[in-house]
């Protein structure tokens, strides 16, 4: 497992364009947090599908990097994303991940967002990471 502050560190210095905060992580899980702007949105004042995806890729990123330690070469194989109701213009976006499975070459995760304060998600998704083969030992 790798420490908050590791995961921090690692993504402003390989992602410095990322603009989330992690809240929590641990336990084959994620929950970040995007504080929207005007950048955000799209015609009729909600959040665009891209940061929404932008959000379950990352938190899945994160999850999976707490579990296999710091691999920036993990990429994104296959990402379906559900949009099911408009998220607030207002309110920061929460993207809350749980691996389904870890496996040594692929790894498979959900992601449910919430504008902040609604108890029902805005979107769900389901992304599977493929795990380059040199980080395959260090698990």
């Amino acid at each position: 497992m790798v420490m908050k502050e590791e995961l921090v560190s690692f993504l402003n210095s390989e992602f410095p364009q990322a603009n989330f905060i992690i809240e929590s992580v641990g336990d084959k899980s994620a929950t970040i947090r995007k504080t929207i702007s005007h950048e955000h949105l799209r015609p009729g004042g909600t959040v665009s599908g891209p940061v929404l995806m932008e959000m379950a890729d990352v938190a899945l990123y994160v999850a999976i990097l707490n579990e296999i330690g710091l691999v920036a070469l993990a990429v994104t194989t296959s990402l379906n994303i559900n949009f099911l109701r408009k998220p607030s213009a207002e309110k920061d976006i929460i993207a809350k991940c749980k691996l389904i499975k870890v496996g040594k070459s692929l790894v498979i995760g959900e992601v449910s967002i919430y504008s902040e304060g609604l108890l029902e998600p805005v979107a769900h998704a389901v992304g599977t990471y493929a795990i380059p083969p040199a980080s395959r030992s260090q698990k």
